[in-house]
């Protein structure tokens, strides 16, 4: 009874946190199309170029165009998430200015949802050409820019790794299906919200459910038998395996595989803040997973039944010896663990689409996160997540968007190499 206190007691401190954040966002309409694409072109001498033709089609016949104003921004209105072939008129470019890299004039790009931007960079000459771009050619402005989104992202990420921390770190289980616990959280408040609930209260609803049935009913329904049972870990990784392609073809059977969004806030007007633009939703998004990420380290470090997590996760058997309830701990771990996915769940699809594959898309990303920061610290999952997500944006400065995300693990097998046990890896799995 004490651990199901201790659970609800964190679900429902994360239900307050999303009930904060509807406070703040509900004096904002969403007025904006579900999905943009925004960009900016700027001439090599800073000056923004006006007048610049961008068109956008895709294969099912959508086709939009937009020209950049006075201070050389476009928005273009899309169609929904989905791969598109964007096209800039280098006929309308001003004398002398050309694109540095010739095959921005035509490229293929994936849009998830929500507000997608492109960064194209100009330079003295005819038809392309100059240096072979990177960090060193990049404006202050786009730097910060990317720097900032990939916080953002890492901050999101990170909701999902410290979960599959937790759990790895008290049970040594290698959780492939964690990914689609946020595609459960995402389309459980999904379907709160379709049924009427504004997503200021589907939001910790959803939360709140996924706590309690993805996560402690998981672990009583499946790990636990499959635990007393001694079913070795290959065995149970395996299971995981499955688990992740049930759930996934099962949101799909039950929701269709098309994106959606939720009935509110799916776009929002964006505001400048210094060099950076953004949206008042994923500001408040970011500080609310930020507070949840941070009570939960306090919770692990100071509280009761975080430092039983500990010694459970330092040695089980000792830990039961000296009368601590390993079975209770896990199940905690778990509620907290399912907790935090769907937050990250319900972030995820606030700021991009609902989509029946987007744990999936991520599972890669958080795996590296937590093995990057050190397999079972709850810090190193932070740490993790922030240089994986801030890495993914600025490598689209140098490599094409669609490939950022092989950088990131590049910089994984780089690090690992170096270091193998992570960046703040060491002998206790969690804390």
């Amino acid at each position: 009874m004490a651990s199901r206190a201790r659970a609800a007691g964190i679900a429902g401190l994360l239900a307050l946190m999303a009930l904060f954040a509807g406070a703040v966002l509900a004096p904002s309409a969403a007025l904006a199309a579900d999905t943009t694409l925004v960009g900016n072109l700027t001439a090599p001498d800073g000056t923004p170029v006006e007048g610049t033709v961008i068109s956008v089609t895709n294969e099912d016949g959508f086709a939009e165009t937009g020209t950049t104003d006075a201070a050389g921004d476009f928005t273009i209105p899309l169609a929904g998430g989905g791969t598109y072939q964007i096209e800039i008129d280098t006929t309308t470019l001003p004398e002398g200015i050309a694109l540095e890299k010739p095959e921005d004039a035509s490229r293929s790009l994936l849009v998830l949802g929500g507000e997608k931007r492109i960064l194209t960079k100009l330079v003295e000459g005819e038809g392309g050409g100059g240096g072979g771009g990177g960090f060193i050619d990049v404006t202050g402005d786009q730097f910060i820019q990317l720097l900032f989104d990939g916080v953002l992202f890492g901050v999101m990420i990170a909701l999902g790794a410290l979960g599959l921390n937790l759990v790895f770190g008290t049970t040594g289980l290698t959780n492939f299906s964690h990914g689609d616990l946020l595609t459960l959280g995402a389309f459980t408040a999904l379907l709160l919200n379709e049924a009427g609930l504004h997503i200021i209260i589907a939001g910790p609803i959803a939360i709140v459910i996924a706590a309690i049935l993805f996560g402690w009913g998981q672990n009583k329904v499946l790990w636990r038998p499959l635990r007393r049972r001694k079913t070795g870990l290959i065995a149970m990784m395996i299971i995981t395996i499955g688990l992740a392609i049930v759930i996934r073809y099962g949101v799909a059977l039950f929701f269709g595989n098309g994106p959606s969004n939720y009935n509110q806030y799916a776009g929002q007007p964006g505001i400048d803040i210094g060099p950076v633009s953004t949206t008042p939703k994923a500001l408040i998004l970011a500080g609310l997973a930020v507070i949840a990420l941070t009570v939960t380290v306090l919770w692990v470090q100071r509280s009761r039944i975080g430092k039983a997590t500990r010694a459970v996760s330092d040695n089980p058997a000792l830990a039961s010896a000296t009368g601590i309830d390993v079975e209770r701990v896990i199940a905690v771990v778990w509620t907290v663990a399912a907790g935090l996915a769907a937050f990250g769940g319900v972030y995820l699809g606030l700021t991009q689409d609902n989509i029946w594959n987007m744990g999936q898309r991520v599972l890669l990303i958080i795996f590296a996160s937590v093995i990057l920061g050190g397999l079972g610290t709850v810090y190193g999952a932070i740490v993790g997540a922030l240089v994986v997500g801030v890495f993914i944006q600025l490598t689209s400065l140098v490599i094409p968007t669609e490939m950022k995300t092989v950088g990131a693990l590049f910089v994984m097998i780089v690090i690992l190499m170096i270091r193998p046990q992570g960046i703040l890896g060491r002998r206790e799995r969690v804390g």
